[in-house]
């Protein structure tokens, strides 16, 4: 190892980094001016380079620009072209539209030419027409000269003479054509009316009912009988008292027999007697109880019944108190017919010709079912079940038709519908089939045979016909005796005569006819 002494070696670092220091500053001054002299170039590059660019730029404005006006005078050039084109298209049309205006005048000028020759040429027509009619004119009037003094006629006598010919003629043709076609039309509305009843009738079966004015009340021995009549009577009395109804007690084996003409008031007693022969105590006090429930029962039945009806012929909406009279009709009859079964037979009939004639048949069978209303009260109340029924149906909302229906069905007023002439034949076919009704025949005889001997009595009827069951008097007048005047006064007269000498269920309509007929036949 060689060992260097320590001053030589710090000499020398010192020296190596003085010239390190002085390289390198001599290095930065070589550096900066190399750099400057590099910049330098690099700039005078840069001049020359940015001087040619805009030579370039220059020389390619100064090229776009020629460009631009090359093109800016071709489209000029190409507008003017256009412009000049279209100018002279539409120079030719006007010239063309012109043309056509000179030859449209050209053309107007010709036909008003034509136009005034052809007036002339009528004016010369009219001049000879004027004169043509005034020779006519003096021909026909020594024609109609000539016609009087030969027909001996004038004009307006001739002129009436023909119209009343032609009128007469007319007349006589009229009358023919109608009566034939009256005549036909009756007989097809006779045919298909018979069609239409007889399928009413055929489809709707009833049972034949009638009623009585006494019921029979089984008795289990004949000791009971002297229960039911009492101590010196009183209980037979209290049940007579109570009820209204006759209790007969006869030697008919085990059965008493109850008479009376209000079957409410007899179907009350019979209930109530049933139940005192099961309880087996017969004193006044439960008497008395007795009518009291069987009262309560009745009422029960008779709200059931009008129900039962309702839903028997399919009528719903009525109010519950037409329900209830409905009810007590089960308990009413008419010449032995029971009022509420002909009722329902009257709804059946009605819907079943209404369904035939296209006509409203929930609406006949309401009408049917309600027309004869009035009987249920007509016992309490004064005036005929007519007009009890329409009171009592106006006074329940029911509508118009339903009200004709009910006043209409006896022909009291006439019908304004097609429901009420149904009703009326429901009512007609349902009171006259045979078993319906039925009446003493002598007592009928006589009743009708007084109603026309009482209309034959007055001075001026010809004939007199009691129709319908005796509900309707038709009475024929002699012109010559009795005025159109003296006809309400007559048929008052009749009325009153019948009120005072006849007794009858309901009410007779008295029906006048007079008439004059003249009768010719053409040969």
């Amino acid at each position: 190892m060689i060992i260097i002494p320590f001053e030589i070696s710090a000499l020398t670092v010192i020296l190596f980094v003085v010239i390190f220091v002085f390289s390198v500053i001599i290095g930065f001054f070589i550096g900066g001016f190399y750099r400057k002299r590099v910049a330098e170039s690099k700039i005078g590059s840069a001049e020359i380079e940015a001087e040619r660019i805009i030579e370039e730029a220059k020389k390619a404005s100064e090229a776009r620009k020629k460009e631009i006006l090359l093109e800016a005078k071709e489209e000029s050039i190409k507008t003017k072209n256009e412009a000049e084109k279209e100018a002279k298209e539409r120079r030719n049309e006007v010239s063309r539209t012109e043309k056509r205006l000179l030859q449209k005048e050209e053309s107007l000028d010709r036909k008003s030419t034509q136009i005034e020759k052809k007036e002339e040429a009528i004016q010369r027509k009219m001049e000879n027409l004027d004169a043509q009619n005034e020779k006519l004119k003096t021909a026909v009037e020594q024609q109609q000269v000539q016609l009087e003094k030969i027909s001996g006629f004038s004009v307006e006598q001739a002129k009436a003479y023909l119209i009343s010919s032609v009128e007469e003629e007319v007349k006589l043709e009229t009358a023919k054509l109608v009566k034939d076609l009256e005549a036909k039309a009756k007989q097809e509305a006779d045919k298909k009316a018979k069609d239409i009843l007889a399928t009413a009738i055929q489809r709707c079966a009833v049972d034949h009912v009638t009623e009585t004015t006494v019921s029979v009340v089984a008795l289990p021995n004949d000791e009971m009988k002297g229960r039911i009549i009492g101590r010196e009577g009183r209980n037979i009395r209290t049940l007579e008292s109570l009820t209204g109804i006759d209790l007969i007690i006869d030697d008919t084996p085990e059965a008493v027999i109850l008479s009376g003409f209000d079957p409410m008031r007899r179907e009350i007693a019979k209930i109530a007697l049933e139940k005192l022969i099961l309880d087996g105590r017969v004193h006044p006090a439960r008497i008395e109880e007795m009518v009291e429930k069987a009262r309560k029962e009745v009422e029960t039945m008779i709200r059931e019944e009008g129900e039962a009806a309702t839903f028997e012929t399919g009528v719903h909406g009525i109010h519950h108190e037409l329900i209830k009279l409905l009810g007590k009709m089960m308990f009413r009859t008419s010449y032995g017919q029971n009022v509420l079964k002909h009722s329902i037979e009257v709804a059946h009939l009605s819907a079943l010709i209404a369904s035939e004639l296209g006509a409203d048949v929930g609406l006949a069978k309401r009408a049917g079912l309600l027309h004869d209303i009035g009987k249920s009260v007509d016992h309490d109340v004064e005036g005929s079940h007519v007009s009890i029924g329409v009171a009592l149906c106006r006074k329940y909302k029911e509508s118009d038709i339903i009200l004709n229906a009910v006043e209409a069905h006896h022909e009291d007023v006439e019908p304004t519908n097609i429901i009420s002439v149904i009703v009326q034949a429901a009512d007609a076919i349902s009171a006259a089939r045979p078993g319906a009704r039925r009446e003493t025949l002598e007592s009928y005889i006589k009743r009708l045979q007084k109603l026309e001997a009482i209309a034959d009595s007055f001075k001026g009827v010809e004939k007199s016909f009691a129709i319908q069951a005796g509900r309707e008097l038709r009475i024929v007048i002699i012109p010559t005796d009795v005025s159109d005047a003296e006809m309400p006064l007559f048929a008052r007269k009749v009325a009153k005569k019948i009120e005072e000498e006849l007794e009858y269920p309901g009410q007779i309509k008295i029906n006048l006819i007079r008439e004059t007929r003249a009768i010719e036949y053409a040969k």
